[in-house]
């Protein structure tokens, strides 16, 4: 079972004086884009699977990606949406797909 870290804690700075503030993970986007070889059926599997969507968003997602040519699918701090894009190139390359995974800062 993994456990991940919660995307928006907080963390706390010292700053001069006494003073502290809260500070939080700046979050990415994690765009899919569209090509003309991988299956809608193989995107909705890693949306079910890896970003933990339903059955009924993940079509949708797909059809966005699709129909629009990308779609963003979750917004995270860096590491876990490097992590994320990761997990889809290795599986799209396991079924020999070129599907491709971008993320930006928000």
């Amino acid at each position: 079972m993994s456990v991940e870290t919660l995307p928006f804690s907080p963390g706390v700075i010292e700053e001069s004086e006494g003073e502290t503030r809260r500070a939080y993970l700046p979050l990415y986007k994690i765009i899919m884009w569209d090509d003309n070889v991988t299956t809608m059926e193989f995107v909705i599997r890693v949306l079910i699977k890896l970003f933990s969507k339903d059955y009924s968003t993940a079509e949708k997602l797909m059809y966005e990606v699709h129909l629009h040519g990308a779609a963003l699918v979750e917004t995270l701090p860096l590491e876990q949406a490097e992590f994320k894009v990761e997990q889809v190139h290795a599986a799209a390359a396991m079924e020999e797909f070129p599907f491709t995974c971008t993320i930006e800062p928000v």
